[in-house]
């Protein structure tokens, strides 16, 4: 598998999000910080994520995927739109819930001119774990399955946080 790599343009207020190879954990302080960024992004009108070159996309990555259409949920006429043709992404998208939220296509509406390639935000060990946690807390919101799924998970993060005296 090819390591992971974001990609992004902003082009005639559509936002294009590009996933492509092993999308993982170690991706999502670049996500998030995206997910920031279009909840305050100008002149929005659409936002698509392609996800056709992605081979592998983790529940954490694709919890912050779900935080995108929460962070736009009532700014746009259209919920964003997901963009999958392989078979097992799509059945993975299916089974998470993500068509309440996306729409969900096989071919893009429209292809950018040009994606840039995202810089790499980093994040220490704590900062991963909380972002972690939150994006399983997110996928645990979408549905049934997935609060079935991921609760085990989430107790387990929850009860390694340091205690707050």
């Amino acid at each position: 598998m090819h390591e992971g790599r974001l990609k992004a343009a902003f082009e005639s207020g559509v936002f294009v999000l590009k996933l492509c190879g092993d999308v993982r954990l170690t991706l999502c302080a670049t996500l998030d910080n995206q997910v920031q960024r279009l909840a305050e992004m100008p002149g929005l009108t659409a936002v698509m994520i392609d996800l056709r070159e992605a081979s592998n996309v983790d529940s954490t990555a694709l919890g912050f995927l779900a935080k995108v259409a929460m962070a736009v949920k009532g700014r746009l006429e259209q919920p964003p739109t997901i963009v999958a043709d392989h078979p097992d992404v799509r059945r993975m998208l299916d089974v998470m819930g993500f068509a309440h939220y996306f729409n969900l296509v096989e071919a893009p509406l429209t292809e950018p001119a040009q994606l840039d390639d995202l810089p790499l935000v980093e994040a220490d060990e704590a900062a991963m774990q909380q972002r972690i946690l939150e994006a399983h807390r997110i996928l645990m919101r979408m549905n049934e399955h997935n609060r079935e799924q991921f609760q085990p998970l989430v107790e387990l993060l929850e009860s390694q946080q340091p205690q707050e005296h």
